[in-house]
């Protein structure tokens, strides 16, 4: 769990990232959550589009995500979100705690 300083400090960080997944009409399949969890691995921090023609809201796109990820949401706004999960070799160092 982050605390409300990590996550400011990662909102900065997200700002200039370009999502790297998108999410659409077929919605969260096990081969995207697993696409997912390896670039959690390797960037720890991402952003994730949800297109319009996705059937589920992108509140709950992002809860369904993080949980099956065991991520930490960033930021929500519009049709993107972002995900945050410390990898093994951290490469971010976040402000403590």
């Amino acid at each position: 769990m982050i605390t409300p300083k990590q996550r400011a400090y990662l909102r900065k960080l997200v700002h200039d990232l370009e999502p790297i997944f998108q999410v659409g009409k077929s919605g969260i399949t096990p081969e995207l959550v697993q696409a997912i969890d390896e670039a959690l691995e390797a960037r720890e921090l991402i952003k994730v589009t949800v297109l319009k023609i996705c059937e589920e809201d992108v509140r709950s796109v992002c809860e369904k995500v993080t949980s099956r990820t065991h991520s930490d949401p960033v930021l929500v706004i519009g049709h993107k979100f972002s995900i945050y999960r410390a990898a093994a070799n951290p490469k971010l160092e976040l402000p403590q705690k």
